[in-house]
């Protein structure tokens, strides 16, 4: 039987996950100003939702056990995936990546026998979520809705087309990090303990998810090629600012940053050092930079943070109910569960499951990536996508209704993907 803390931190996680069902509503209410206008505000941004209630947690924690157990709680607590998402997003978002990824995108999409606009968007939605095998998720979804912002985001009140490129970049990046062994937090958390390697992930899920990632983007591509900037109606992108190019060297320091990064995303001391120098060098190189996006980073490190607390005392009923389930069951299971919960949480408590069979855990691991495109807590790299993109959104909130809507055609095309033989 749960104790008392147990059943306290599943209300509040269950409260918080309602809490980002309501962020739509009180977003409204902030922009009728008031009083409490600001109130409102603070409680319309999702980034704060899992951090505001952990906090709730551990004042609970403290006065039903004392104030020992819940600093001993935030002690074994392991904050290293918030940390690396906040380093990375601070480091791909810079304007010498996304200037080198912009170079890239466009060179081939000159290549492609489709409208210049049209061929960057399908790229958008396939190669960059692809290349997270490699640059890691996060970093994926960073460069991503960066491109997404200043392609197509920006221009026209084309709310459900931003929906459904939402609901595909999710569900895509989601299932585009499986390639490797080490770029999805879903699979990162089992690897080691399935005996999973980069070719395994290859062989196994890679050809599966790389297929439906294109299915996705071009089904996408099709439907809304007309809302895209240069079709009769919609206004093209504007003229960005002049200002001189990046050098190909700027590039290339930040490039071996980011790989930096990257590498050493199990080592915490290492990669927010390698960022701090990184901060140093863009204040040294400063007409080639825009402002860091650090308080974008910390808002994202905030929510996955308060996951991480509230999301480990659930394993008193995920784990149990995990164990229980047939291996099909157990995949459709996983990936509504990953709406709700987290997909790298749901695996590891998957992996604690004694005497699975491999069946079991590839199961387990495609639900819990097919799922990862559903809502904004379902993956670690989505607050990242909802925090660049959702001041285009009706009052600058994102609907986790309507992303759910938008991402469930993406996931069901996926989920169909990871089932064949």
């Amino acid at each position: 039987m749960p104790d008392a803390i147990e059943l306290t931190a599943t209300v509040l996680f269950a409260v918080a996950v309602i809490h980002t069902f309501c962020v739509p509503v009180f977003a409204h209410r902030a922009a009728r100003g008031g009083v409490h206008a600001g109130l409102w505000h603070l409680l319309s941004e999702v980034e704060v939702v899992f951090g505001v209630w952990a906090f709730v947690l551990l004042a609970a924690m403290a006065a039903l056990s004392g104030t020992a157990t819940a600093v001993s709680y935030m002690d074994t607590r392991d904050f290293t995936e918030p940390a690396f998402v906040f380093a990375v997003m601070v480091v791909a978002a810079s304007r010498p990546i996304l200037a080198l990824v912009d170079m890239l995108v466009r060179g081939l999409a000159r290549v492609l026998p489709l409208r210049v606009e049209v061929a960057i968007f399908f790229l958008t939605l396939t190669l960059v979520p692809l290349a997270g095998s490699f640059i890691t998720e996060p970093a994926a979804m960073t460069l991503a809705a960066l491109l997404l912002r200043d392609t197509c985001f920006r221009h026209g009140p084309h709310f459900g087309f931003k929906y459904l490129t939402l609901g595909v970049l999710f569900v895509n990046v989601s299932i585009g990090g499986v390639l490797t062994a080490y770029a999805a937090p879903a699979v990162l958390m089992v690897a080691h303990t399935f005996g999973w390697d980069t070719s395994h992930m290859a062989m196994h899920f890679g050809w599966r998810a790389a297929f439906a990632v294109f299915i996705n983007a071009g089904l996408l591509t099709l439907l809304c090629a007309r809302a895209l900037p240069g079709s009769p109606g919609v206004p093209g992108p504007a003229a960005p600012r002049a200002r001189p190019p990046v050098p190909l060297a700027v590039m290339a320091v930040h490039l071996l940053f980011l790989a930096g990064v990257v590498l050493s995303s199990h080592h915490p001391a290492t990669f927010l050092s390698l960022l701090m120098f990184f901060i140093g060098y863009t204040e040294a190189y400063k007409r080639h930079q825009d402002p860091l996006m650090i308080k974008e980073g910390l808002m994202v490190g905030f929510f996955l943070a308060g996951l991480v607390v509230l999301g480990g005392q659930q394993g008193w009923w995920l784990q149990d109910l995990l164990a229980s389930l047939d291996p099909l069951v157990l995949y459709w299971g996983a990936a509504a569960l990953t709406a709700i919960t987290d997909n790298a949480a749901l695996t590891y408590l998957g992996s604690l499951v004694s005497g699975t069979s491999e069946t079991w855990r590839y199961m387990l691991v495609a639900g819990a990536v097919t799922g990862g495109g559903l809502t904004v807590i379902a993956n670690a790299p989505n607050p990242a996508g909802f925090a660049l993109l959702k001041r285009y959104f009706p009052d600058g909130a994102i609907s986790p209704v309507k992303l759910l809507l938008a991402a469930a055609i993406p996931t069901l095309i996926a989920a169909c993907m990871f089932l064949l033989p």
